[in-house]
């Protein structure tokens, strides 16, 4: 769950523009999917997938795909046109989304009395990169023994953010201790709040950061992904919102283009990189989380404790905001990717998954969602 939202903040100087939200324009509500999701359908499936489709999942790509044979099944896939071929080559985090949209799901289908049993990769794991093989086959079976999860009602309250976080009101122990116990074995979950091993982390994150903005490929697929201003939020409903007054203006006169955005010499990314490093100085605490192995039942088991981790933040009133930009697998990460593994006591066999900023913070819009329709295959 990216956080390149923030490349042009710099450009006014963090005030007059808002990004990673929803916008108004010509086109589709982008908001529309986070009001009263599944609303009006029928069909059990279709209810609890219409919540699925608000889980949390990197650059916003939305990589859902499924099929609704008979009368109870969902044969779930990953969309391989909406990878992220530079920035995660393995295609970890998207697996990560796929997992936090199987827990969403899952909470759906308890909210209605229903059981979801659930066939991760059917036809076999896809290494070393996502196929066309389905992720996961689901069933949904009505079960007297089957009960409503509390965490059901944060869906569409649950927000990324990557705002600056309140450093004088940090998140209380007893709090951090509830959103890391949700985390099931054998996942391990832990969180950083001393001022050493947060120092340690912010540091590490903002160089993470700057790797990434610099590296020419990952740069220009995060530019590719961004969309400015309402109209063209609206027209896509994923990837990278950025919006504002004075960010539309400089679009309109040509000052501002994917061209410049995906530059990692050029004076956005430069100003970029140090509103960034301002931004993440202003995180009190870390969680983390880590499996036994680097399976893709282990990804996907950690997307769905991901999930489960973030909506009880949200319940908390606490903001949280993946940090992923070391954990990425591309070449030119490789050293800061082993130096947050061993910070945090991981191993390449057996490397985090999730490392995360937590903390409070304002309100911030719903990201924007293309809707049940556009994940549903013909």
């Amino acid at each position: 769950m990216p956080t390149r939202r923030t490349v042009l903040e710099v450009l006014i100087g963090g005030g007059a523009l808002a990004i990673g939200g929803c916008a108004s324009g010509s086109g589709p509500d982008p908001a529309a999917a986070w009001r009263n999701p599944g609303a009006g359908e029928r069909d059990p499936r279709r209810w609890a997938l219409a919540h699925a489709i608000l889980a949390p999942n990197p650059h916003n790509r939305q990589p859902w795909l499924v099929d609704l044979p008979g009368t109870d099944e969902i044969v779930f896939y990953a969309d391989t046109t909406r990878l992220l071929p530079a920035t995660d080559p393995p295609n970890r985090q998207i697996t990560l989304g796929c997992g936090a949209f199987l827990e969403l799901l899952d909470l759906a289908a308890r909210e209605r009395g229903l059981r979801a049993d659930i066939t991760l990769w059917p036809q076999g794991e896809p290494q070393p990169v996502l196929d066309a093989r389905p992720v996961a086959h689901v069933r949904l079976a009505a079960d007297g023994a089957v009960k409503p999860d509390p965490l059901f009602r944060q869906i569409t309250a649950r927000h990324t953010s990557r705002e600056a976080y309140d450093l004088s009101s940090p998140p209380a122990a007893a709090d951090l201790a509830r959103v890391v116990a949700v985390a099931p074995s054998p996942l391990t979950a832990a969180a950083v709040a001393d001022k050493a091993g947060v120092a340690r982390l912010i540091d590490i994150g903002a160089r993470g950061f700057a790797r990434e903005m610099t590296t020419a490929d990952a740069a220009q697929e995060s530019a590719r992904l961004t969309r400015i201003g309402p109209a063209e939020i609206a027209r896509h409903r994923d990837g990278i919102a950025l919006k504002g007054p004075f960010l539309e203006g400089m679009a309109a006169i040509g000052l501002l283009t994917r061209e410049t955005m995906g530059d990692p010499n050029s004076f956005a990314t430069r100003s970029a990189i140090d509103m960034f490093a301002k931004t993440i100085a202003a995180t009190p605490a870390f969680v983390w989380l880590k499996g036994p192995d680097n399976s893709r039942a282990t990804q996907i088991a950690s997307g769905r404790a991901y999930a489960r981790m973030h909506l009880t933040a949200t319940a908390l009133g606490l903001s949280m905001q993946p940090w992923s930009m070391t954990l990425q697998e591309f070449p030119e990460m490789a050293e800061l990717y082993r130096e947050t593994q061993a910070a945090l006591g991981a191993s390449p066999r057996a490397p985090l998954q999730m490392l995360v900023r937590i903390g409070k913070a304002k309100p911030v819009e719903p990201a924007p969602r293309r809707g049940l329709a556009q994940h549903i295959r013909a």
